[in-house]
């Protein structure tokens, strides 16, 4: 599989940094990959099982959502947290150069081929990203340039070549990078620092925990009690918040948090998280 980006048609990428895609959902722009490409299957986050290339029962032929106003109601919490972090409208609008799926349906197969891998692409986008917005991580800023740089040029590939990509092994380099930014901002927070990471914490009674600096990388948080937990710098990459009671916690400067996993928990108006980041409107 390759591991080279190809070089994108058009003009050189110019010198310095790299113009990054929009990192976050644009819908108007996209033709419902994530409600068709891929599968889900019932649980508490879907009401029914839907395999991988079938569109969901309630994608209407506008390509959007008939109860996106009531997807929780209806049982589709699962929607509700998913974020393609822009993945969605750069499958569409730049691989497929607006192609839709249902028109033009001999590229339908190739298309939710690629959007998992461009999903992927632009969640490392977000945190190398993020990665650099951070002043104590300044000794890894060189790399993670480089393979931003490296990441934002696969973004731009052809379908052929996005789905020979070698996801993983890029996946690799890059948290090698994010571990040690991790490292460089949680060694802020003076005294020893908790390491959860991986840790089974579904339920836990964290309420009030001095969390400032932890590792949580991983970790099953599911259900658990942070409320008015002190979350402060700690790494939430990859953590699963679903149901966590985060109801006065503090989440401001916790590295790697992302959407999805604050829209997946329950805060309320007490709850103060990264400014980059929306209130969900289900807190209370």
């Amino acid at each position: 599989m390759s591991t080279t980006p190809p070089r994108p048609p058009g003009p050189p990428h110019p010198p310095g940094p790299p113009s990054l895609p929009l990192l976050q959902a644009d819908c108007a722009n996209c033709f419902a990959l994530c409600c068709v490409a891929l599968p889900f299957a019932r649980s508490n986050d879907f009401a029914v099982n839907k395999p991988a290339g079938t569109p969901c029962k309630n994608l209407r032929q506008d390509f959007r959502c008939g109860i996106h106003t009531r997807l929780r109601d209806q049982g589709f919490q699962g929607c509700t947290v998913f974020d393609c972090f822009g993945a969605g409208q750069q499958t569409s609008q730049v691989t497929f150069g607006g192609r839709d799926w249902r028109t033009h349906p001999g590229v339908r197969s190739e298309m939710f081929e690629v959007f998992p891998v461009m999903r992927q692409l632009h969640e490392l986008l977000f945190y190398v990203d993020q990665a650099l917005g951070l002043p104590d991580a300044a000794p890894v800023h060189p790399g993670l340039r480089r393979v931003l740089a490296e990441t934002e040029q696969w973004t731009r590939a052809d379908a052929e070549a996005l789905v020979t990509l070698d996801v993983a092994a890029l996946r690799g380099r890059v948290n090698t990078l994010l571990l040690e930014t991790s490292a460089l901002v949680r060694a802020t927070v003076p005294g020893r620092k908790k390491n959860h990471r991986g840790a089974d914490l579904m339920g836990a009674r964290l309420s009030g925990a001095d969390l400032r600096g932890a590792n949580l990388r991983g970790a099953c948080l599911i259900a658990a009690d942070l409320s008015r937990a002190d979350l402060r710098t700690a790494d939430l990459i990859g953590a699963d918040l679903r149901d966590a009671n985060l109801r006065g916690a503090d989440l401001r400067g916790a590295v790697f948090l992302t959407q999805p996993q604050v829209n997946a928990a329950q805060g309320d108006a007490q709850t103060r998280i990264p400014t980059t980041l929306a209130r969900p409107a289900h807190w209370t």
